[in-house]
């Protein structure tokens, strides 16, 4: 079995049922997206699109490619939206020309590879100069969560499949061969009292040089 192969065996498994259309935060972190991506007219990678329940806030208009390694969330992505989808792994490379996108999408993503570094560079490949790469990881040392480690407890909400943690300096590093880097807090009904420690999630973006 290849290692494409076991990837959409363990996420087949791990999105099974109810949690294969869960979107934690949606339609904030659908909304942040959108107004990232911009549009209409622009090119569109969708990195880890899953069911396409992210990417429907920004499909309007572009031209959009979806990727993931679930190929029945893949199926559904494209009966959603009509885009066009394909089963790849970011981390061993994307099959397209260099430079052919104005946007990469990696919506929950980066913390689930066990070489994130590699997808980012795939990434800043199919890039086109002055393009911007987009995206979200959890918030992992949120306030709840600090609490359960503190306590020597996984927080309730762990998910198996997370391989990495980040900081925003750890994201900022990673992303350090972008210029333009901005991390952001977000999802939350509390986070204007306090993002760093009250947001769910933290959003990046950073623009390809050149």
């Amino acid at each position: 079995m290849s290692r494409l192969e076991r990837l959409n065996e363990r996420y087949r498994t791990h999105h099974a049922g109810e949690k294969q259309e869960f979107v934690f935060g949606g339609d904030a972190r659908g909304a942040l997206f959108a107004a990232a991506v911009g549009g209409p007219g622009r090119r569109v990678l969708d990195v880890g699109c899953r069911t396409g329940k992210l990417t429907q806030y920004y499909a309007g208009g572009n031209d959009v490619t979806g990727v993931d390694v679930d190929r029945d969330a893949l199926a559904r992505a494209h009966e959603r939206l009509g885009i066009e989808t394909l089963w790849a792994d970011v981390e061993e490379g994307l099959p397209f020309d260099d430079a052919w996108f104005d946007v990469v999408v990696a919506g929950e993503v980066l913390e689930h590879l066990a070489d994130p570094a590699a997808a980012v560079a795939n990434v800043r490949r199919v890039l086109r100069p002055g393009g911007r790469f987009v995206g979200s990881v959890p918030n992992a040392f949120r306030l709840k969560s600090r609490l359960a480690y503190a306590r020597g407890r996984y927080p309730a909400d762990w998910d198996p499949t997370h391989l990495q943690l980040f900081t925003p300096d750890a994201l900022r590093t990673l992303l350090d061969s972008f210029d333009d880097v901005k991390v952001s807090f977000a999802v939350g009904r509390f986070v204007p009292l306090h993002p760093r420690l009250l947001a769910n999630v933290q959003v990046f973006s950073a623009r390809k040089r050149g």
